[in-house]
């Protein structure tokens, strides 16, 4: 193979991969001095000139023709004239001789070598520089097709055919594609593995909800409108506290639009999703009330310290503010950054003089299990004993033979 074949090879190889032209000069440099490093022992007296577009190739060694009988005939950048003279009969001492290195010269298995070497460092190229894009585009909004689905995850191709990675636990629970379909995600992280970067997608961070937003509402696009905080149990719930800097503007109703047309693309792209968008405030108990509602607060304490908050509630309106399986009232704690329990306000006249405070039970029952029945709602023993075992444990986070001794407890205060 000669200096043409194997230039134009390459740089053909490099334009396919959108390697620009100095970074290809770079690499086609670097391997051939290594090729003379390896063969003369320095490359510091050549001279390497490259034309990519025609495939020229020269290779041009300079040294200084010394005495034969001179202590430095052996330094790499000198020539004895003896020597020199088979070059040129007319060379004398302290002139220089320009020699062209032919590719030829460095044998045919090294030229080999030489090949696979570009082809190898294009590719670490490509790597390097698929890495340093998506690593600038991490919680950027991206569209890529499903190419193959395996067990723990999907790879998908983007509009350059670079494989990007959603792994099951990245996506929303009831998600399903096919082959060829095209999925909206962000980019979650970027990770070289092994010198091959993983580009990692995401569907359940909030961050793809706020992007989202962002597609669909031009004021949050344009700033008019700012998303203070999001929380989300993916495919199921989620909470997006919104803001407005003109006070002409309803930040909720622009969110929503008229009869829901603006949120509803966005609920049908996270399978469902149930959206509750809040108009933030910086007073603490509206915006508890806010993310609670519709369910209708009484009262509540705030106890900054242990950041907890203590919500009061007429019976009918417990349930609407705990919401399935305790869904609305963990969101709407990480939401505000406050543990939220919640108590039933129950009047005098409907009081059961028998019924029990669960707090009484604290010699027999862990406080930390005591809070989880309050999360729910649960203040008295005749309200725990009122559910059935596995209602108690779809509602909180207690385990079957915790709740079980739990009523057998209160049972035996009644007994």
């Amino acid at each position: 193979m000669n200096s043409v074949e194997l230039i134009s090879s390459f740089a053909e190889f490099a334009r396919e991969k959108n390697i620009d032209k100095p970074s290809m000069i770079a690499v086609l440099e670097d391997v051939f001095r290594t090729m003379i490093r390896k063969k003369f022992g320095s490359d510091e007296n050549f001279n390497v000139i490259i034309n990519p577009e025609s495939g020229d190739l020269e290779m041009w060694r300079t040294r200084e023709i010394v005495d034969d009988n001179s202590e430095d005939i052996w330094d790499f950048d000198k020539i004895p004239l003896s020597e020199a003279k088979l070059i040129e009969p007319d060379f004398e001492i302290g002139e220089e001789v320009a020699e062209l290195i032919k590719l030829e010269d460095f044998g045919r298995r090294v030229v080999q070598t030489a090949r696979q070497t570009l082809i190898q460092k294009i590719k670490d190229i490509e790597k390097e520089s698929l890495y340093d894009k998506y690593k600038d585009l991490v919680g950027e909004l991206v569209s890529s097709e499903v190419y193959q689905i395996l067990g723990r995850e999907l790879i998908l191709l983007d509009s350059e055919d670079n494989e990007l990675i959603l792994p099951k636990t990245e996506m929303i629970p009831k998600d399903r594609f096919k082959k060829g379909e095209t999925i909206k995600a962000i980019i979650h992280k970027v990770e070289m593995a092994n010198g091959t970067p993983r580009i990692i997608l995401s569907r359940i961070s909030p961050v793809f909800l706020e992007r989202l937003f962002e597609q669909e509402i031009p004021e949050i696009y344009d700033g008019t409108i700012t998303i203070r905080k999001i929380v989300r149990e993916p495919g199921e719930r989620a909470k997006v506290a919104v803001e407005s800097y003109d006070d002409r503007i309803d930040p909720v109703g622009a969110c929503v639009g008229m009869k829901g047309s603006r949120i509803h693309g966005i609920v049908r792209e996270l399978q469902n999703e149930n959206i509750d968008v809040i108009n933030f405030t910086d007073n603490l108990e509206l915006l508890v009330a806010r993310t609670l509602s519709p369910a209708k607060l009484n009262s509540m304490t705030i106890d900054k310290e242990r950041k907890r908050i203590s919500v009061f509630l007429n019976s009918d309106q417990v349930s609407m503010a705990i919401g399935r399986g305790g869904q609305n009232i963990k969101l709407a704690g990480k939401l505000v950054g406050y543990e939220i329990d919640v108590f039933r306000d129950v009047p005098k006249d409907e009081l059961d003089e028998e019924d029990v405070e669960l707090n009484e039970f604290s010699d027999d029952i862990d406080a930390w299990i005591l809070g989880e029945l309050h999360k729910i709602g649960l203040d008295t023993a005749k309200q725990v004993l009122a559910l059935s075992k596995e209602e108690l444990e779809r509602r909180t986070e207690l385990e079957e033979e915790t709740i079980e001794d739990i009523l057998s407890i209160l049972r035996a205060e009644f007994e």
